[in-house]
């Protein structure tokens, strides 16, 4: 890939190189350009979030597991007692 002068990058573009390198700003740019993308607060989809819970609950990990997911205890207990019922 020839140089690309970073400061001539539009700032997402800028930012996306600094922080994961220029061939990902690339990537991202040849993937998505002219797109608005939205990505979901959650990293981790709801599904897989729920098999992954009931295999690591351990009968008393509920805080553990809401901070590693980031989910509410509510929800990690929620998840829980649907998968009893």
């Amino acid at each position: 890939m020839s140089e690309i002068d970073l400061e001539l990058l539009n700032t997402v573009y800028r930012e996306i190189a600094d922080k994961m390198g220029i061939e990902a700003a690339v990537g991202i740019y040849e993937m998505f350009r002219g797109q608005q993308i939205c990505f979901p607060v959650r990293f981790y989809s709801h599904e897989s979030l729920k098999k992954e819970v009931i295999k690591e609950y351990d009968g008393k990990n509920i805080r553990a597991l809401s901070v590693k997911y980031n989910y509410s205890e509510k929800t990690i207990r929620r998840i829980i007692r649907e998968n009893k019922e």
